[in-house]
């Protein structure tokens, strides 16, 4: 008999060592779960965050930061830290650190009432090594608004000339990197929604011919008055014809306001140079010429 209440007394004994057991693991199954998601919501809190906050980079970190903080406070993010680094330029990477208190439920029963849960992220903002959503309307580095002293300037009316520079160029480009005529349709297409390629810092052949008296190039710019458009900056030019080559060295985004097409002589856009986030492939170079337009991306 009492070797029985002693077997039976062992075996309670081993349930409840067992029963603990489950419970521990139930614990790290739930709680651990709920804290892995936490932590998943903190990161993309993060990650939006430091985008947020790149937008205003480099000339404001003081704006970046309060966009950071602003993100983060509106999406519960937690508490957040934020700081500012120089990777290429000044001032040209945020960096968010999040934190946040996540409480247990099955955890408690260990005293466990809660865990410190974080993130990180950042995010720069850069000129761009290839740009997208570029048309195909070049615009000269000397123009007095990029490169005359204490430019480039924006937000300041001017106009861009379409005029003849070189025999059989009128500042069109093949952004797609084709050599030849393009058709007018395509033209269009690249002046109503831009190439949809990456188009890298390189030569250029000219597409000759006065093509903006087209309807379809007529049409597309009527159709993006009001609009930012993405123009490639060329600083020389070489050769002819259909060997014309323009030195693409970056991008200018312009707000065009109104046109002037008439025969071959006195086109014209009117508008101003703007400041402006758009898609591309961050350049890895400082001496990259700056024309106000920025790509963002996480880093690190």
């Amino acid at each position: 008999m009492n070797r029985v209440r002693k077997e039976s007394g062992q075996a309670i004994l081993v349930t409840v060592v067992f029963m603990t057991a489950l419970l521990g693991t139930v614990a790290l199954v739930l709680d651990v779960g709920s804290w892995f998601r936490t932590q998943r919501g903190l990161q993309a809190t993060a990650d939006a965050a430091a985008l947020a906050a790149a937008q205003a980079l480099p000339d404001s970190p003081g704006t970046a930061g309060a966009l950071a903080s602003e993100f983060v406070t509106k999406n519960g993010g937690g508490t957040a830290v934020v700081t500012f680094a120089t990777r290429l330029r000044p001032n040209d990477t945020v960096r968010v650190r999040l934190s946040t208190n996540a409480s247990g439920v099955f955890a408690k029963i260990f005293s466990v009432d809660s865990v410190e849960i974080g993130a990180r992220a950042a995010a720069r903002a850069a000129i761009p090594g290839s740009a997208r959503w570029a048309a195909p309307i070049a615009v000269d580095e000397r123009h007095p608004l990029i490169s005359g002293v204490g430019c480039p300037c924006f937000n300041e009316p001017t106009e861009l000339d379409l005029l003849k520079i070189g025999p059989g160029a009128f500042r069109l480009v093949n952004v797609d990197g084709s050599h030849g005529g393009t058709g007018p349709d395509t033209l269009g297409d690249w002046i109503r929604t831009g190439f949809s390629g990456y188009m890298p810092v390189d030569w250029y052949f000219s597409d000759s011919g006065v093509k903006f008296n087209s309807s379809q190039v007529v049409s597309a710019l009527d159709d993006r008055i009001g609009d930012v458009l993405l123009f490639p900056v060329y600083r020389e030019t070489v050769a002819e014809g259909a060997n014309f080559d323009y030195h693409v060295v970056g991008w200018v985004g312009f707000r065009l306001q109104s046109y002037q097409i008439q025969g071959s002589k006195k086109n014209k856009l009117f508008g101003q140079f703007e400041t402006i986030i758009w898609e591309g492939i961050q350049s890895e170079s400082a001496d990259d010429p700056d024309y106000g337009v920025r790509t963002i991306a996480l880093v690190e």
